[in-house]
């Protein structure tokens, strides 16, 4: 798998990927994100997990499966829009914490250079998501592309033929796209629902596992 984890990320291999849910004063000068998630890790017994952290609602995930022709792509998103920015907004530090998490699992093997691809286009497929869905970011107005924080993994079997090539062009390229874009939109539409009916803190201390079996 590839990622830009808090704790875990490049190039690695795990059975284990782990949202941990915080709240604002946990992660309070001068914490540390990754020293903090590795300790909560470890105190689950579970310090080879792959983490993500974020302040989202984790019930109000949203989980995209999709198959054709022998292939699946399967899609987990959580969102939290109140770090939301455009790219090329000018640096702030996230206030509230807020985040876009994404898992995206293939069924086949994939090509060191595949992967990068792979990686590429669920990027692109969460800024569409996003773009389609009207949200502004908080420090221009403008609409958003992200957050702030956003993490995105790309997992795929480590033994196999490898696939070259995944992009718009091919089938996995279509299923990632597909997956992704429907994960995160539905996720974005749970958060802003329940936002508009509970703007109370989130709790922290929460964490939601995904265990990796092959699809």
């Amino acid at each position: 798998m590839v990622s830009w984890a808090v704790v875990r990320g490049g190039k690695t291999q795990t059975d284990t990927i782990v949202w941990y849910r915080v709240t604002r004063d946990e992660l309070k000068p001068p914490v540390d994100p990754k020293e903090f998630l590795k300790r909560r890790l470890a105190e689950a017994s579970i310090p080879k997990a792959v983490g993500l952290l974020t302040s989202a609602d984790l019930d109000l995930y949203a989980d995209v499966e999709k198959t054709r022709e022998g292939v699946t792509v399967r899609s987990i998103a959580t969102v939290g829009l109140a770090n939301a920015l455009r790219v090329g907004d000018f640096p702030r530090l996230p206030e509230p914490v807020g985040t876009i998490n994404l898992l995206c699992q293939l069924s086949q093997p994939l090509s060191k250079e595949a992967f990068w691809e792979a990686l590429s286009l669920a990027t692109e497929a969460r800024t569409a998501a996003v773009l389609d869905s009207g949200v502004l970011g908080v420090a221009t107005g403008r609409p958003a592309t992200g957050t702030g924080t956003d993490c995105i993994v790309i997992v795929a079997p480590v033994s196999g033929e490898a696939l070259d090539y995944v992009g718009k062009h091919t089938l996995p390229g279509h299923l990632i796209g597909s997956s992704v874009l429907e994960a995160v939109s539905t996720a974005l539409t749970s958060s802003a629902s329940k936002a508009i009916v509970n703007a109370s803190q989130p709790k922290g201390g929460e964490n939601a596992q995904t265990s990796l079996s092959p699809l």
